[in-house]
C-alpha cells in the first residue's frame, strides 16, 4: 500500500468521499465533478487498470492536492488504514473488473475480484459508521430483457459472470442495507462514452480495449486491422446490437445527485442510467465518422457470446429522485472521445 500526497486530516475535519477506482475512466470523471460541487475526495485504487499519470490530469483539473492511496479495495488492512487517516462520510465504489467477454473466459477471476472488494469495504464502511454507499453498477444485469426499454423493475437475468457479479453486489448492499440501516444507492450504467471537455481526461485503456468505442478510435487512429462488429444479423433496425449510449460526464454528475439525494428512510435506492435512447453499432460508426471526417474500415464477424441484442434504458426515476438526466447526446460523445483521442492517443497509436 502506498500513500501519495495524502494530506492527513484530524477526525473532526471536513467529512470525505472515498471514490475506489478513481483513477479509472468512469471513476476519475467523477474525481473531477465531485471537486467541482465542493466535495472532498480521497482516491483508492491499485492501479491495474487505470494509468497513474492520471491522478496528474485529476489534480490539475480540480487545482486541488487530491489524495491517493494505491491499494486493492479488498484488501481490508488497508481499507482500516484509509479509513483512520480521514473522516469518510461517503464512498463510492468503481473498483471492479469490468469486461464481459473476458469474464466468460475467467468467470472466477471476477466472481472474487468484484464480490471480495464490495464486502470488505461494506464491511469497513459499516464499521466507521459511513452515510451513503454508493455502488457502480452495470445494465450488464439485465441481459437480454423481453421488453424494452428496461425500468428498474424489469428482472434481471444476466448473460455473463461479469453481470452476475454486479447482479450478486447488488444484492449484498440491499441486504446490508436493510439489515444496517445504511443508505445504499445502486447506479446501473448502461454504456459510457465521451471525455472531459478539456481534452485532458478520457478513456484510455491499459491493454487492447473491449468497448466499441475505444475500438474505434484505436481503428481511426491507425490500427493495422479494421474493426470487428459482432453480429449483423440481429433483429434490429440495421442488424447490429444497440445499446444506450452516455457520456461520461453526464454518469459524472449523477454521482453527485446521488451523494445528495434525500434518503431519510435509509433505504436502498437503484437507478437507471442512460439517455432512453438506443443507437445501432452502425449508427455509432456514423457518429465517430462525423466526429473524425473520415471512414471506419470495419468488418462483420459472429456474435460473441454473452451479448444481448438490444438494451436501452428507461431513466425516469433518475429524473424524478435523483433530478438528473443526461445533457449530451451520441454525436457530442463521439466528437469529445476524439478529440480526446486526437491529443493524448494519437502518438502512442503510431
Amino acid at each position: 500500500m502506498r500513500f501519495s500526497h495524502a494530506r492527513l486530516r484530524p477526525l473532526d475535519a471536513l467529512m470525505v468521499a472515498l471514490v475506489t477506482g478513481g483513477a479509472g475512466y468512469v471513476g476519475s470523471h467523477t474525481v473531477v465533478a465531485l471537486c467541482d460541487a465542493g466535495h472532498e475526495v480521497v482516491i483508492l485504487d491499485d492501479f491495474s487498470g487505470a494509468h497513474r499519470r492520471t491522478v496528474d490530469t485529476i489534480r490539475s483539473l480540480t487545482r486541488q492536492a487530491v489524495p491517493v492511496v494505491e491499494a486493492d479495495a479488498a484488501d481490508s488492512a488497508a481499507l482500516a488504514d484509509v479509513f483512520g487517516r480521514w473522516t469518510i462520510d461517503s464512498v463510492i465504489h468503481f473498483a471492479a473488473l469490468k469486461s464481459a467477454p473476458e469474464s466468460v473466459g475467467d468467470p472466477l477471476r471476477y466472481y472474487h475480484a468484484n464480490l471480495m472488494s464490495l464486502i470488505s469495504l461494506a464491511e469497513a464502511s459499516l464499521h466507521h459508521s459511513v452515510s451513503r454507499f454508493v455502488f457502480s453498477s452495470s445494465a450488464a444485469v439485465y441481459g437480454s430483457p423481453s421488453s424494452l426499454p428496461v425500468t428498474e423493475n424489469t428482472p434481471t437475468a444476466p448473460l455473463n459472470p461479469y453481470g452476475a457479479s454486479k447482479q450478486m453486489c447488488e444484492r449484498i448492499l440491499a441486504d446490508m442495507s436493510a439489515a444496517s440501516g445504511l443508505s445504499t444507492v445502486t447506479l446501473r450504467y448502461f454504456n459510457p462514452v465521451g471525455a472531459h471537455r478539456s481534452a485532458l481526461l478520457g478513456e484510455d485503456p491499459l491493454g487492447p480495449p473491449a468497448n466499441l468505442v475505444p475500438r474505434i478510435v484505436q481503428t481511426m487512429l491507425g490500427g493495422d486491422r479494421p474493426l470487428q462488429v459482432f453480429g449483423s444479423d440481429y433483429d434490429t433496425r440495421d442488424g447490429t446490437a444497440i445499446r444506450d449510449y452516455v457520456h461520461v460526464m453526464d454518469l459524472a454528475e449523477a454521482h453527485c445527485a446521488a451523494l445528495n439525494v434525500d434518503m431519510r428512510d435509509r433505504s436502498s435506492r437503484v437507478y437507471n442510467l442512460g439517455t432512453g435512447n438506443g443507437s445501432t453499432v452502425l449508427e455509432v460508426l456514423a457518429a465517430a465518422e462525423r466526429a473524425a471526417g473520415r471512414a471506419v474500415p470495419h468488418e462483420f464477424r459472429e456474435r460473441r457470446t454473452g451479448d444481448s441484442p438490444a438494451l436501452w434504458a428507461d431513466c425516469t426515476r433518475a429524473l424524478n429522485e435523483l433530478n438528473w438526466k443526461p445533457r449530451r447526446n451520441l454525436q457530442q460523445m463521439l466528437d469529445d472521445q476524439w478529440r480526446f483521442a486526437c491529443a493524448n492517443l494519437a502518438d502512442r497509436a503510431r
